[in-house]
């Protein structure tokens, strides 16, 4: 059986980069995992607080020594720089992002709803879902799905060697979100 990404699906069916991730899951059942998600998404993890500081090094240094004033955004990078683009009950949850994410500030558009996301159709735009797939009633896998649509050959071509170089940091970051909401699902399975 296949993660659930109807939802996903609807918001970027088509993409130019992908990443996929999962976890089993035992002990909890699907509707736990599910109620998990987003405080599994929210809680702070130093680890991926000081891998964003990482990525956000050529900013900073940018700034110190007075060669850009917009090397960095206003504020660090995190889940709150998502926007909830929607939810089916129990199955999956999904967030996106659109911007010239190479650049040193992430490039970031506002976006302030669902329908904002599908109209913008200039800037690539990102898709993270986080799905659960069941497996029997005290067992489900947790999967996250990555999704990047650039919309310009000149985009696809910015973007590549940005993805390339943060995949696996980004693969790891992915995982531990999986394995924060595995663990605060466990922790309220009765």
């Amino acid at each position: 059986m296949g993660a659930h990404v109807e939802l996903m699906n609807n918001l970027l069916c088509e993409w130019h980069f992908g990443e996929r991730h999962e976890l089993r899951l035992d002990g909890a059942t699907p509707a736990e995992a599910y109620a998990c998600i987003e405080p599994g998404l929210r809680a702070e993890d130093p680890w991926i607080q000081r891998a964003i500081a990482l990525r956000e090094v050529p900013g900073r240094l940018l700034r110190s020594v007075g060669l850009s004033g917009n090397a960095l955004p206003s504020s660090p990078f995190g889940f709150h720089s998502f926007t909830p683009l929607g939810k089916v009950q129990n199955r999956e949850v999904a967030f996106g992002l659109a911007g010239q994410f190479w650049q040193l500030d992430y490039g970031l558009r506002a976006i302030p709803d669902a329908a904002a996301f599908a109209a913008m159709t200039d800037q690539p735009r990102l898709v993270l879902n986080v799905c659960v797939e069941p497996i029997n009633e005290q067992r489900c896998r947790l999967v996250t799905h990555t999704r990047v649509h650039c919309p310009t050959e000149a985009q696809r071509r910015r973007f590549a060697p940005y993805w390339y170089a943060i995949r696996p940091v980004s693969g790891l970051i992915r995982q531990r979100l999986l394995q924060r909401i595995a663990h605060l699902s466990q922790a309220s399975s009765p």
